[in-house]
């Protein structure tokens, strides 16, 4: 059975192929967004919640294919040019308020081209030679 995680997704508005990605603790964000909210005109960093608490990691993930491309670790540059700065805590607050929480799945095991090919091939070293 896939394993679920949710994630929040932000699309800067002046680039549509652009894509942002934070991985998160669905129901911290959405008690974190709550009270960001309600201090909202008093500070935007007002809420009660930890943003470690609601984040899985301050992992930025990008893509520039849009919502089908492969994601990866933006470049300095790139997160300068979309936020006006490199700080991954600064990027990562604001995918947070600016995007939107989606639930996503993942499969339980991963594999490579080479682990199909392995399976009749494999011998241990003790069988071509009889053990001890």
């Amino acid at each position: 059975m896939p394993k679920s995680f949710h994630k929040v997704v932000y699309h800067p508005e002046h680039n549509a192929n652009d894509l942002f990605q934070v991985i998160v603790n669905g129901e911290e964000y959405k008690k974190w967004k709550a009270g960001e909210l309600m201090a909202a005109p008093v500070s935007p960093l007002c809420s009660t919640i930890p943003l470690a608490d609601v984040v899985d990691s301050f992992q930025i993930f990008h893509t520039g294919q849009g919502a089908q491309g492969i994601m990866g670790k933006p470049s300095r540059q790139d997160l300068d040019n979309f936020f006006g700065t490199h700080n991954d805590t600064d990027v990562v607050l604001q995918i947070l308020q600016k995007g939107d929480l989606q639930n996503a799945s993942a499969k339980d095991g991963f594999s490579s081209t080479n682990d199909g090919k392995s399976g009749a091939f494999q011998a241990s070293a003790g069988a071509t030679h009889g053990g001890r």
